[in-house]
């Protein structure tokens, strides 16, 4: 392959000179454009164009798995075989793209046109088996060797409540169909102080697994001294189940925007970062369509304005902290804690962190009020949750509901199990969650009831299993998809996410040994309690609760385990 023209370098990176250090993973994203990877010269030429050590540049290189340092194809083919797609046709889909390429994953052809990956979640999975295909979303149907393009996912919304997703499932929502920003209008005649009290008694909590009070944080960060302030809009949904913040910012990208002018008029920012996952691309012109029109309207521009920050495939930098490193053009690894960010965030400065479903209900709360807001839901869960249904039912898509439900009314919602089939398992929250049983199904989803049940919402993913499915095999690619996104700065999950899947991977093909659930317990609480983030502490949560509902499952035959 030749060498990649500097002139043509310079020229791409040329935008993103004056950032420094925190234009570095835009830089390389244009350099990395021209010809499909970043070879030692150009890595040499964006770090001195950035004033950065050349060290530095190859560790954030090598640390993002979308980021390329050897010939990679023009054309690559990025196959879901995570614990969605894999079984319902990802594995096939991989091996027939290879066939037909006459290549090994991860090997470009002799030509260099094309390459096939095997890829951790696609947040395709109402769609599943999915893959990408460069830089737009293509379902199976749509995956073939020659082809290089595709059209963006389809948006499959239900439920029984349309607020946040009242302008989901007909394409993007332009700004002259969305309206004013009544809600920012009004937050800017009530004044900040009172926009934090508003949300404060709306009872919101974050809605990416934390659950943290909103209006908190709010507080937290509007009383910090330092400045200047920032508001971070978490957008890099990695979680494999996960896609709601797809739908969202693809159909109604002025919701979320109109929530993050008005979180940055609550705490007094002068500066917002979106930050989108590399895997979904064809956002990117949806935003930016976006904040044009916002821009042209007057809602941004003047004294606050919002950068779009492109991740660079690592589900790490959802944790808020890595996030903020990744932003500032390093490698996406997590902080310690205190200090917090809303004292010490982004760039060292006071700054609120909210993910995309979290900002959407901001502007309805300041549009009808705290009141009307908590109409719906429960007294300790308020409001509506927006839930990503996926696996072997019969209407996979994405459900607004309110808090109050149970698990099965639900599933029920989505036509219930494919083909007459039973229900063997739920996966809930993602592969950072727990698995439900069949008897749990009467299981309120309410942050305060399902705490009680042992289960998290996370963010929002219910994944059915049918009796068909074997749990081994959904547990090897929660524990694969652990070991490949653990950052390794910490000892506890570096080791243990390789420990957890050297054992599940033999009990998948039946080579189980005396004691493996022993191991497996031993392996999972000590990543639970030593690990310094969050991926650590959940990543032996759904194995350490399949074993718990299912005591013989690494002894049990292939296929289902029966059911609880």
């Amino acid at each position: 392959m030749s060498e990649i023209p500097l002139a043509a370098v310079d020229a791409a990176i040329l935008p993103y000179v004056h950032l420094g250090r925190s234009g570095l993973l835009p830089a390389l994203h244009a350099a990395q454009a021209i010809e499909g990877w970043l070879p030692e010269p150009t890595a040499a030429h964006v770090a001195k164009a950035l004033r950065i050590p050349l060290a530095d540049v190859h560790g954030v290189i090598e640390f993002y798995s979308l980021f390329y340092n050897e010939p990679a194809g023009r054309n690559i083919h990025r196959v879901c075989t995570d614990i969605v797609c894999g079984p319902r046709g990802g594995d096939h889909l991989l091996d027939e793209a290879c066939r037909k390429l006459g290549v090994r994953p991860n090997q470009p052809t002799a030509d260099g046109e094309a390459m096939v990956e095997a890829s951790p979640c696609l947040g395709l999975c109402e769609h599943a088996p999915a893959s990408l295909v460069n830089v737009a979303a293509a379902s199976a149907e749509a995956l073939g060797p020659d082809r290089t393009e595709a059209p963006r996912p389809a948006s499959i919304v239900g439920g029984s409540t349309r607020l946040l997703t009242a302008r989901c499932g007909s394409g993007t929502t332009s700004l002259g169909a969305y309206g004013k920003y009544l809600g920012l209008e009004r937050a800017l005649t009530i004044g900040p102080g009172e926009v934090i009290t508003e949300v404060k008694r709306s009872g919101l909590v974050g809605r990416g697994g934390a659950a943290f009070p909103t209006g908190v944080k709010w507080e937290g960060a509007a009383s910090a001294p330092d400045r200047p302030k920032y508001v971070v809009c978490n957008a890099d949904e990695s979680e494999p189940g996960t896609f709601k913040d797809r739908v969202l910012l693809l159909d109604d990208p002025h919701l979320v925007l109109e929530g993050i002018c008005i979180a940055a008029h609550a705490i007094g920012a002068e500066r917002a970062y979106i930050y989108l996952r590399c895997e979904y691309p064809y956002i990117l012109p949806v935003l930016e369509s976006a904040l044009a029109e916002a821009r042209a309207s007057g809602y941004l521009g003047r004294d606050f304005d919002i950068e779009i920050r492109l991740g660079a495939g690592a589900y790490i930098c959802g944790e808020e902290t890595a996030l903020f490193e990744s932003i500032e053009g390093k490698r996406g690894y997590p902080r310690i804690k205190p200090p917090f960010p809303t004292t010490y965030g982004l760039f060292g400065k006071p700054t609120v962190i909210n993910n995309v479903e979290t900002l959407c209900n901001i502007p309805l709360i300041l549009r009808h009020g705290s009141d009307e807001y908590r109409r719906l839901g429960t007294e300790k869960s308020p409001g509506s949750k927006l839930f990503c249904l996926s696996g072997d039912v019969q209407r996979a898509g994405l459900y607004e509901v309110p808090f109050g439900l149970t698990l099965g009314e639900l599933l029920d919602m989505a036509g219930g199990m494919k083909a007459g089939r039973e229900l063997q398992a739920v996966l809930v929250g993602g592969a950072a969650g727990a698995f439900a049983a069949p008897n749990q199904l009467d299981t309120r989803l309410t942050f305060e009831d399902m705490r009680q049940a042992g289960l998290p919402l996370g963010s929002g993913v219910v994944l059915a299993f049918d009796e068909t499915r074997d749990l081994r095999d959904v547990l090897r690619r929660l524990a694969n998809f652990f070991a490949h996104e653990s950052c390794g700065k910490c000892f506890p999950c570096q080791l243990g996410t390789q420990r957890q899947l050297e054992i599940l991977d033999r009990a998948a093909s039946g080579q189980t040994r005396g004691g493996d659930a022993e191991r497996l317990q031993d392996v999972g609480w000590t990543m639970t309690d030593a690990s310094l983030c969050g991926l650590g502490q959940t990543a032996a949560t759904a194995v350490l609760s399949a074993l718990q509902l299912w005591p013989d499952l690494l002894s049990a035959a292939p296929g289902g385990v029966g059911r609880a």
